[in-house]
């Protein structure tokens, strides 16, 4: 993999935020500085319906999820499938001592919804999702950081809520390839690290990279899984790579997907693609 792909702009974040479905049942209304019949929705703007109270929603009259599935995701994300992914590494790759599946399976214990939605194959078909990207993002985990992504510039000036700390950089890391300031602030702030002070937690700790794979995950993918894998891209990176601008990277994500479907024994469904 010659250069690891970095997150969609702020801009491509927010629209993304407005893609939550709606569901049925409410959680108790508090106080978020909205009024008590508004929701704050995950992006910090006061409102009503499934773009405020959906998905990320942090207070008011939230759109609860639904229940999770029995499914064990440790059952379906073996020993033997995670060392199917990295194995292919280089033994030269520093993510090879790096990630593990006990640190996977550590850092899951902070999101015990993710691959517990709908049916059996819908777990799978989203376990599956989940490690496609993360294979493509990695090189088979094989990188941990983004390459040359400390000559690279992710601060976003413009937010004040997550200003940057002009000594780090915010540059790809992680099996998702965290990105830029206001990633890494609520990110650090939802997983118990300093994200714009310590940025570099997320390249030494195994359990808080993963913790930062799958916050991104259930906050920013997760709303759309039930699209299709193609949309899963689109929320990753799609600013980069849809709609024409490296079909070539969308396809090695979609094969990693497919491949990954076929062990787990679920098709893959429609809409691969972006």
């Amino acid at each position: 993999m010659a250069a690891l792909i970095t997150k969609k702009n702020l801009l491509t974040l927010l629209l993304l935020g407005l893609l939550a479905g709606s569901l049925p049942s409410y959680t108790k209304a508090q106080n978020c500085g909205c009024a008590s019949d508004q929701c704050c929705s995950q992006w910090g703007y006061c409102g009503t319906g499934n773009d405020y109270c959906g998905t990320g929603c942090q207070q008011g009259p939230c759109i609860a999820s639904p229940p999770p599935n029995d499914v064990s995701v440790a059952d379906i994300v073996t020993q033997e499938f995670f060392n199917g992914i990295i194995d292919q590494a280089d033994a030269s790759c520093a993510g090879k001592n790096f990630y593990t599946r006990a640190a996977f399976l550590e850092a899951l214990t902070a999101f015990d919804n993710f691959g517990r939605i709908g049916s059996v194959d819908d777990s799978k078909r989203e376990i599956a999702a989940f490690f496609g990207n993360v294979a493509h993002e990695t090189g088979l985990f094989c990188y941990i950081e983004e390459i040359d992504g400390a000559s690279k510039d992710y601060c976003d000036e413009t937010n004040t809520q997550y200003p940057c700390n002009p000594n780090k950089g915010y540059y790809g890391r992680g099996p998702i390839q965290l990105s830029w300031n206001f990633n890494y602030g609520p990110a650090g702030n939802s997983i118990g690290f300093d994200g714009l002070n310590s940025p570099e937690t997320v390249a030494n700790d195994p359990v808080i990279a993963f913790k930062t794979g799958l916050w991104y995950w259930m906050r920013s993918v997760r709303p759309v899984v039930s699209q299709g894998f193609g949309a899963t891209i689109r929320a990753i990176n799609g600013a980069l790579e849809c709609d024409g601008g490296n079909p070539a990277t969308v396809q090695k994500r979609v094969e990693y997907y497919t491949e990954f479907c076929n062990q787990l024994g679920v098709a893959p469904g429609d809409n691969l693609t972006c």
